[in-house]
């Protein structure tokens, strides 16, 4: 895409972030703006709140800790976890007795 009087095409993409270091989750909103360099090139910036940011693709940092190891996911990944995922019910904790423990060591009458 190119400019057109003046106008900048941009199209607005909205990512969602893992932190695989520290676990922190964050979703994050982009304008991509696409432009032509005087020689011709197509060339993309990345804007958030009227800033320049790096591409998130390129090298995500966590918000959090700094991490590197950051998974990329399309938005609503994060947004929809509101708490920890519940334990599946498993069995029965046993009750243990004495004469349990003491069951090896009894012996049988011959």
């Amino acid at each position: 895409m190119s400019e057109v009087a003046g106008q900048i095409a941009a199209v607005h993409e909205s990512y969602a972030f893992a932190c695989m270091r520290c676990g922190h989750g964050w979703e994050q909103s982009y304008a991509i703006e696409h432009h032509t360099d005087t020689e011709g090139h197509e060339c993309v910036r990345y804007v958030v709140g009227g800033a320049v940011v790096p591409s998130p693709l390129s090298r995500p940092v966590c918000e959090n800790c700094d991490g590197h190891v950051v998974r990329i996911m399309r938005a609503g990944q994060v947004s929809s976890v509101r708490g920890p995922v519940p334990e599946a019910p498993g069995p029965e904790a046993h009750h243990w007795h004495l004469s349990d423990l003491l069951h090896p060591f009894q012996r049988r009458a011959s």
